[in-house]
């Protein structure tokens, strides 16, 4: 099992001073996100910051950029942190990717299987001196003279992790990825009832191990060194699973459980009840979300419920 360091969405330059904090305290990755800044540019300035970690966008929102620009950045930052770049990637959802991005949005599934297939063709071009003839779907990539041309690097192509909630997702991690992100929104129960299973799918379709992929998540945990602290963070992570529960492209964790407040919690969502939302969430699916233990039991806890 490896724990990895999050970084918050705060300015590059803060990344390299995080990243050797985050390697002396014994964290094994560097985590970025495509929030509020740019995720690959803290990886840029972290790198040599922390040589021997591992540095992964979890996630970068592929439907925003090109295959071509994703490609090239993901390129050099193969070479910039020595072969330890994982580039996670993940759809985002429409109203994102057509009102903020102002790009393209049609079958998302599709969409990011032939999107890993570009990059591979894309990075097949620079490794190998292979022509570009990528004729898809969505994309269409057949020009690349020397002087747009990298060149070959040591790693060659570089590792793909996408994210998902839904079995497609899933299906799609286990037949052509190096790695899968589970949400955060999700149980053991639906781990073990639908995305692993769907994993295994994809994976016996292409005449893979389900070991050749990486299993990823990020984790809720309501914890603290007192009764009041761990209360409050039981508040805030019964905010953020409230605010989930409400969006359909999560209902299915919680049709898993019966958990029969979707509905509510969607309506309270489109009447502005924001704050009230948190107050539908039981202690019961808290528990099933989240991982509750004191801080100083916390690393114990999330092994016990996540090893294997």
């Amino acid at each position: 099992m490896k724990v990895d360091y999050t970084f918050a969405p705060t300015w590059p330059g803060e990344a390299p001073a995080a990243a050797g904090w985050a390697q002396r305290v014994g964290f094994d990755g560097f985590v970025t996100a495509d929030t509020g800044h740019e995720p690959f540019l803290p990886i840029a300035a972290a790198a040599a910051a922390a040589p021997g970690m591992e540095f992964l966008t979890g996630i970068a929102v592929a439907f925003a950029r090109s295959p071509m620009v994703t490609a090239m950045t993901a390129w050099d930052l193969s070479v910039q942190t020595g072969g330890r770049f994982l580039l996670g990637l993940g759809s985002q959802i429409k109203p994102h990717i057509t009102r903020r991005f102002s790009m393209e949005w049609s079958s998302p599934g599709p969409r990011m299987r032939e999107y890993i297939a570009a990059l591979q063709a894309i990075w097949n071009t620079w490794q190998n001196g292979e022509p570009l003839r990528f004729q898809g779907e969505f994309y269409q990539l057949t020009l690349m003279t020397p002087f747009f041309n990298p060149g070959p690097t040591e790693w060659g192509s570089v590792p793909v992790y996408i994210a998902g909630v839904g079995p497609y997702m899933a299906q799609l991690a286990g037949e052509v990825c190096d790695g899968y992100h589970v949400h955060p929104f999700h149980t053991l129960k639906y781990l073990q009832e639908v995305t692993i299973p769907a994993m295994q799918e994809g994976a016996d379709r292409a005449n893979r191990a389900l070991d050749d992929v990486e299993m990823v998540s990020g984790v809720f945990v309501v914890t603290g060194r007192t009764e009041q602290e761990m209360a409050a963070m039981r508040a805030a992570v019964k905010q953020q699973i409230a605010f989930y529960a409400s969006t359909p492209a999560y209902e299915l964790v919680l049709d898993t459980h019966g958990w029969d407040v979707h509905e509510q919690l969607n309506a309270m969502s489109k009447r502005g009840e924001w704050a009230a939302m948190a107050d539908v969430i039981t202690d019961d699916i808290v528990e099933e979300v989240a991982v509750v233990a004191p801080i100083d039991e916390l690393g114990g806890a999330v092994r016990k419920k996540y090893d294997g």
